[in-house]
């Protein structure tokens, strides 16, 4: 089952997280404007590097990461269990968040989803 909804609405990058990932995330809802979104890549060998600082959330000895990170003075999102399914999203770094790295059905799917309608937007 997928820890996250991403979907694509008008010119929004909509990030859901799913269950009790909300709660322990203290987070509802990720929007991110299209025009701040620079790409998604599938990266599952993401989770095994250091991920900074914890600011808010979950961490279960890394099978279960769901919080917000900082490192390098950027703050990343992290909602992810496992390695399987990963898909990172980078962020312009005006944007709250640098990074959002989420668990997912199909990440490669909607990580040619996302890269096809950043082209687009630029386009």
């Amino acid at each position: 089952m997928s820890r996250n909804k991403v979907e694509i609405q008008g010119a929004e990058l909509v990030v859901t997280p799913q269950g009790l990932d909300k709660l322990w995330s203290f987070t509802k809802e990720i929007r991110v404007p299209l025009s701040l979104v620079r790409g998604a890549t599938y990266d599952p060998g993401i989770v095994k590097e250091p991920k900074g600082i914890r600011a808010l959330g979950l961490n279960t000895l890394g099978k279960k990461v769901s919080a917000t990170y900082r490192k390098d003075h950027e703050q990343h999102y992290w909602n992810v269990t496992g390695a399987a399914d990963v898909l990172v999203i980078e962020l312009d770094p005006t944007f709250k968040y640098r990074r959002l790295i989420l668990s997912v059905d199909d990440p490669t799917g909607l990580e040619q989803e996302i890269n096809r309608q950043v082209l687009a937007d630029r386009g």
